[in-house]
């Protein structure tokens, strides 16, 4: 997963010119897709709820997810980071292949540590009254 870009490929989000491993261009990636599906999946709860149009239900869904998936993909990924750049190296002398069992393992503890890095945030919005009680 990780190492330096092919020559002759483009280099996409940030992979080769930024960074110098596809981890973290992927993730930039994953970020946006998190991002722009959760403020979806917001505004359809939303707007509807509160009787709100297109664009002051996107704002309102802006509000209520900016933070809190920005909170979750920190504590996923700072996990992830740990794990892949760190303990998979010095126990098994590399990282897990992204189709590994072994990945998917760390993965499962890495959204663990990304609903404790969000649950504070979600806590702190439902008490503002910028998010809804589920």
């Amino acid at each position: 997963m990780g190492g330096l870009p092919v020559p002759g490929r483009r280099r996409r989000l940030g992979w080769g010119w930024l960074f110098q491993d596809k981890m973290f261009a992927v993730w930039i990636l994953d970020f946006i897709l998190a991002f722009g599906l959760g403020i979806v999946f917001q505004y359809f709860a939303i707007a509807p709820m509160r009787g709100l149009g297109l664009r002051k239900g996107l704002t309102e869904a802006l509000k209520a997810d900016a933070a809190s998936i920005t909170s979750w993909q920190v504590g996923m990924y700072g996990a992830m980071a740990l794990v892949q750049l760190l303990l998979f190296p010095a126990l098994f002398g590399g990282r897990a292949p992204v189709d590994s069992p072994e990945f998917w393992f760390a993965m499962q503890w890495a959204m663990l540590l990304g609903f404790a890095t969000a649950y504070p945030v979600n806590w702190l919005l439902i008490r503002a009254g910028i998010k809804e009680r589920m």
